[in-house]
């Protein structure tokens, strides 16, 4: 469409971006040691805060993560697989895992098996939940400023849509791999660079007065933001989670159609573009049929030739849920109580006013 060509933001944003303030003494000791040569490390600070949420632990282990996407400024890919990093690296995974688990619960089904996956990933999604949809809130009630600060919360995984699900396709065989495959085309715009999911998102950013680069608003995002990241890298980065990552992909797709037109709603509401807006009403479009090539050819595919991965795959569904619950929860408390659910105020990081209607339209 010639209006995302005109609006796609330069090549900018795929540099890397700069590294951010520490949050903490473990935070502060890799960001300490990232500005030098490879190197082998000294004993790291024992953990303050919690492996999952916490901000300063989120933060290193981000910081790591990062360096398997498109690292830092000034920071050597030599480090990305230095093996005293790789060892700190294991053990915040350690203690990461540990808490996922705890907020993911056990699975009160068989968990052996192939029988009734897609069945059993449709209940799980389809449900009634808490009831506390964030979706729903910001298009009704939400502010232009909550779409603001949904979009620099959403920045640090959109702006990589699909990079972390993508390291599942070598690992994976037959139907599966196809289906993963027809999944990630999709999401990488059919090899088109302007249809990129990620670089639709980078317009949306743009349409609404914000930087679109690659790691720009990482200072502001908080520790509970990180873990939604964090979740989906460290299941990518492992073999041995390859169906969790099956399964945290098909939650991903099972439940964007109607958040995806909601948050098209309320971009509307506030005079936003179709450019603005094209992010989430592809996601309408396409989800709709990603949600059974996840489901049935994608999870129940793999289930059917590993069933042993089978309690892995509704692991990582119940992780994602649990995690997502908790950064919907953090939100809507911050908005309830009129503050803002952002380390800094979303009025510090608007770049641009955007074009506002006076009226819905």
């Amino acid at each position: 469409m010639p209006y995302l060509s005109e609006l796609l933001v330069s090549p900018a944003p795929a540099m890397a971006p700069p590294l951010p303030a520490p949050r903490g003494p473990l935070s502060a000791f890799v960001l300490e040691w990232l500005v030098r040569p490879p190197q082998a490390l000294p004993p790291a600070p024992a953990p303050v805060d919690d492996p999952l949420y916490g901000e300063d632990s989120a933060l290193a282990l981000y910081l790591c993560y990062e360096l398997h996407y498109r690292g830092f400024a000034g920071v050597d890919d030599g480090w990305e697989w230095e093996p005293s990093l790789v060892a700190l690296v294991r053990e915040l995974e350690a203690a990461f895992a540990a808490r996922v688990r705890d907020e993911a619960g056990r699975d009160e089904g068989n968990d052996q098996g192939n029988v009734g996956v897609a069945e059993r990933l449709y209940a799980m999604t389809h449900g009634d939940g808490d009831g506390r949809s964030l979706s729903r809130y910001v298009a009704e009630r939400g502010t232009l400023a909550h779409l603001r600060e949904f979009a620099i919360h959403r920045s640090c995984y959109q702006l990589k849509e699909a990079d972390p699900h993508t390291w599942a396709i070598p690992r994976l065989a037959g139907a599966a791999k196809a289906a993963m495959v027809e999944i990630q085309a999709d999401e990488y715009g059919g090899g088109g660079e302007h249809a990129m999911h990620q670089s639709l998102f980078a317009v949306t950013l743009r349409e609404l007065g914000l930087d679109p680069s690659y790691g720009a608003y990482l200072d502001q995002t908080p520790g509970f933001t990180l873990a939604t990241v964090n979740l989906v890298t460290f299941f990518g980065l492992h073999r041995r989670w390859r169906g969790a990552l099956v399964g945290h992909l098909a939650v991903f797709e099972m439940t964007s159609v109607e958040p995806m037109g909601r948050y098209a709603a309320a971009l509307r509401r506030f005079g936003i573009g179709p450019a603005g807006r094209h992010f989430y009403e592809v996601h309408v479009v396409a989800d709709a049929h990603h949600e059974t090539v996840a489901a049935e050819g994608l999870a129940a595919g793999l289930a059917a030739q590993e069933p042993a991965l089978v309690g892995d795959i509704l692991f990582g569904a119940r992780a994602i849920m649990a995690v997502e619950a908790t950064f919907t929860r953090r939100l809507l408390t911050a908005w309830a109580q009129g503050r803002s659910s952002l380390r800094a105020s979303v009025d510090s990081v608007v770049i641009d006013e955007p074009a506002v209607a006076s009226t819905p339209s």
